[in-house]
Order: C-alpha cells, then structure tokens, then sequence
C-alpha cells in the first residue's frame, strides 16, 4: 500500500479552496489538518473536508505532517514559510513567493540548512496544456525557440471584484497577481532568464469600484498598473510581456512561443488545460494539438509532486528555486524601469523536468 503523505494547509481564505478541493482527492496525500488566525475559518473549512481544526502553533507541533501548505497573504508568506521550516516541515507557499528576493533566499537557505524541500506555486505549468506545448517544443516541432510574447490585460479587478483595494497596494499590481504564471510557464518552456528590462506606470491615480458590494467606492493607486518587459533567455529566446491593469479592449495574444520552424499559441497559464495549437511554416492554418485525457492536474499537483520528490530523492518541478527567480524577474521589470537600465538576475534555477507519461492522470 502507498503510504500517504500527511499534509497540513495554514490559511484558510479564498486561495485555500482549491487546495483543499483538489488535495483531499489524491490518494497518495492525507490532509489531515488547517489552522488560521481566525479560528472560525479553520473551523468551518475543517468541518467542510472532514479533518481537525487547529491553532497555527498546534499545527507545526503535529509530528505526523510532513508538507504544509501555505495559503497566507503574501505579506506574510516569508514569515510562516520560516516557521514551517523551523517546525521541520517541507513548506509549499502560494505565490508570490515573497516581496523580495532577499526574503525568498532567506527562505531556501533555511531549508537548506535544514535538509528540507520548498515547494511553491503555480503549479499549472504541470498542467495538461503546458506539458503539451512542452513536448511539442522538447521534439522539435517548431524547430529552435526564438522568441515568445506572455500578455495579460484587462481593465483591473474593480469591475468584478467585491474587495479590490488589496490589488492596488504595495504588494498587490498586475504584475504580482499575474506575472507569476506567465513567467513561470515560460521558464519551464524556455529555461531561466539571463536580463529583464521593462517600463512600468500606474495609469490612473484612482479606481472606482464597479462590483456590487462596494460600488461607488474610490480606491487610491499606489503601485503600477501597467508593466511592459523584455526578457533575455539563457538559452536565447526574447521574450516580451504585458501586464496591465489598464487596457478597456485588446487583440493581445494570451501566450506564444516562435520557433525557426514553425509557433505554438497557447492558453491562459493561469489554467492547467489548452488550447494548444501549433502552425508550422508554409501552413495556412493553426491545428489544435488534443490533450491527455483525462487530465486531473488541478491547484495542488504541485504539492503533489513535492511529497514524489521527497520519497523517491528527485528534484520537486515547482520548487522554491522556480519561484524565486520567477520572483526576481517580476521585481526587476520595475526596477528597470525606476533605474533605466538592463538588470541581469542573480538567481538561477533548472528548467524543470516535464511530467512523465501518465504523471498527470495517476
């Protein structure tokens, strides 16, 4: 018998709902626990899936856990991923990673001293989309990448959202709640990132809210709304990116990837299905590329992956590292844009391994 790997999840808000939903099904993973500030959340999410209540500080104590997931807000991500360590548990933190790459870093030499795993999102790159286009690349099908364009835009989450104001403070833009899933999806494409250049602004100086529970409402703007980037691959490829929460109509393309022979057009990395479709030089039209099915992957396959890793001594695919230099290409498009010059990263991470046959499915 498989010997289930106990999981703990510490924040009980909005980001921990898939977790839970998709965790409880996976019958190599035993969540068996969830703590929160506000003990009612912990309670009512417990007694949703079937599993124990507990203080933040009960929860670290529990001997049997070994992963814990940590759904806080970004502010404190750094924080708890500390104390997770301390406690001798393997953390998987929600992205962002952390604010700045100095916490991150703080964050995987702890683990390191500690002889434990980081796990972080997203994790939708291990999708069945994203694994697809992956394949097609590793393969050959559209010859060597060249280039690749990442664009998310809209008019920002004040037209839909019923509690706005935390996208538009330090720590909240466009590129923080975005940036992670575009960049990630194309690091595990096209490898790390070598430079990063870019401009970012706050267009509009207020947002008024046009949601229900708080329309009317103005909210000040204090980070930018709008990021433009260049990304230099190590490899080679140039890739451009838009992140906007300012753009009412657009034709942008979501997510491509040029290649000497031929490009790929794929969907939003902020999934874990397609489309994917490819039209390779002299064709005329694009050919949708069938997925696996079926395809289970959901918010969690990440966790998933870290317990694998730790059983069988492999490198975890949404590791620490990922997120960490995901999370210094975000920081240096505005940096560039504050200092006017190319910044070269100073991280560095491996491509991670696709999925094999069937990883997705079992």
């Amino acid at each position: 018998m498989i010997r289930r790997t106990k999981v703990g999840i510490i924040g009980c808000g909005n980001a921990s709902s898939p977790y839970f939903s998709w965790l409880k099904k996976q019958p190599a993973l035993d969540v068996v626990a969830c703590a929160d500030l506000d003990f009612y959340r912990a309670e009512t999410k417990a007694a949703q899936y079937g599993i124990q209540a507990l203080t933040v500080i009960d929860l670290l104590a529990e001997k049997k856990i070994e992963i814990v997931v940590n759904a806080t807000v970004p502010k404190v991500h750094h924080a708890v991923n500390l104390q997770i360590i301390e406690a001798g548990k393997n953390p998987y933190c929600e992205k962002p990673f952390a604010l700045s790459v100095e916490e991150g870093r703080a964050v995987l030499e702890a683990a390191q001293a500690a002889r434990l795993r980081v796990g972080a999102a997203p994790d939708t790159f291990l999708g069945g989309g994203l694994q697809t286009a992956r394949k097609l690349i590793d393969a050959g099908a559209i010859g060597e990448p060249i280039a690749a364009t990442a664009n998310m835009a809209g008019r920002g989450p004040e037209t839909w959202h019923p509690d706005p104001e935390i996208f538009y403070q330090p720590g909240g833009g466009p590129m923080t709640e975005a940036g992670p899933y575009y960049l990630t999806a194309l690091v595990s494409l096209l490898g790390p990132i070598q430079r990063v250049s870019g401009s970012a602004r706050a267009s509009f100086p207020h947002r008024l809210v046009r949601s229900e529970k708080k329309l009317g409402t103005k909210i000040p703007v204090e980070v930018p709304t709008h990021y433009a980037a260049v990304l230099d691959f190590t490899a080679g490829p140039i890739a451009t990116m838009t992140m906007s929460f300012d753009l009412t109509t657009h034709q942008l393309p979501i997510l491509e990837i040029y290649g000497s022979e031929g490009s790929l057009s794929l969907g939003d990395p902020n999934t874990f299905d397609g489309p994917v479709s490819i039209r390779r030089g002299g064709e005329k039209e694009w050919q949708e590329i069938p997925l696996p099915q079926p395809d289970n992957a959901g918010r969690g396959i990440g966790v998933a992956d870290l317990a694998s890793a730790i059983r069988h001594d492999r490198p975890q695919r949404a590791s620490g590292e990922l997120a960490l230099h995901v999370l210094e290409a975000m920081l240096a498009v505005q940096l560039s844009s504050w200092t006017d010059t190319q910044v070269r990263l100073q991280s560095a991470c491996e491509r991670p391994a696709p999925l094999p046959p069937g990883a997705i499915e079992g």
